[in-house]
């Protein structure tokens, strides 16, 4: 029988990875500040634990899905965080996106106690996460992430669940994913900008576009939110914030030159002064729409 696995976060992305697992025959241990989702989970199998110390009592492998990197401070060194009771030989897969600086210190901390965390953040967003087809960038040791690859081709795509290096590599590969997709929604926002302001429709080009050099999957969907205004989102505009706060400490830390996603990050702090925050982050796409007096 498959070995039991916790799983702490029960959100947007949680709650689908989580049900995945159970559908894999995982025997699932659940933790979540929110009734709503922790109800869901043990209603398809899961059983409940009492807070991340009880999951950690149960479990030897465990999953935590968290908005920020406080959030995963918390529920592994808070009074009744997972460090309290972990068990030794415990190997935490942090799928968060949280600061690298905090994951190669949360890190240390469990090798401290005898146990493994590996930072292990993904991309693919909560189609993904529904589909167990996410791409998942991991940091750590490596014999700790091959015992737990079974468990990450579940909730991912066994081609794109990949060891990046040591603890914090999967974040900073998190950090680059975070620029790569904010600079090229931007620009796909203003290519569909121009193209409105010219007089040509947006679709076509896009349609056009995605035939050559310049197609790409942030074109095809995100491309297609901005073109429909559905902005219910697949990840809110308030956490993509997030990665480019975290982007941007990064970037000083290394001294690494990062003027577009300085841009972008204005933007899409723009979103979030505005109220704007729990919409898809495609809407910055929107933001550019709106800077060129189109609706």
């Amino acid at each position: 029988m498959p070995e039991t696995v916790g799983f702490i976060g029960l959100g947007l992305m949680g709650r689908p990875m989580a049900k995945n697992l159970l559908t894999a025959g995982y025997p699932l241990v659940v933790h979540s500040r929110s009734r709503g989702p922790v109800d869901d989970v043990v209603a398809a199998g899961a059983r409940e634990a009492a807070s991340p110390a009880d999951v950690a009592r149960q479990a030897t492998r465990i999953i935590t899905m968290l908005p920020d990197s406080p959030d995963v401070e918390q529920v592994l060194e808070g009074p009744q965080g997972v460090f309290s009771a972990i068990q030794r030989g415990t190997i935490i897969v942090d799928t968060s996106s949280i600061a690298p600086a905090t994951a190669r210190r949360l890190a240390a901390r469990a090798q401290a106690l005898g146990a493994t965390m590996l930072d292990a953040p993904v991309s693919g967003g909560e189609i993904g996460a529904i589909d167990g087809t996410l791409s998942i960038m991991v940091g750590g040791d490596a014999a700790a992430f091959a015992a737990v690859t079974p468990i990450l081709d579940v909730v991912g795509n066994p081609e794109r669940v990949v060891l990046i290096g040591d603890a914090g590599a999967g974040q900073v590969c998190k950090l680059c994913n975070q620029m790569v997709l904010g600079g090229t929604i931007a620009a796909v926002g203003e290519a569909f900008a121009l193209a409105r302001k010219a007089g040509v429709d947006p679709a076509k080009v896009r349609q056009a576009l995605l035939g050559g050099f310049a197609a790409s999957r942030v074109l095809e969907v995100h491309g297609e939110r901005m073109l429909k205004g559905n902005y219910t989102p697949g990840f809110r505009t308030e956490l993509f914030a997030k990665d480019l706060r975290n982007v941007a400490a990064a970037v000083a830390e290394h001294h690494a030159p990062a003027p577009v996603s300085a841009v972008v990050q204005q933007l899409v702090n723009a979103l979030v002064a505005q109220g704007r925050g729990r919409n898809d982050y495609a809407e910055l796409g929107k933001i550019v729409f709106e800077l060129a007096g189109l609706e």
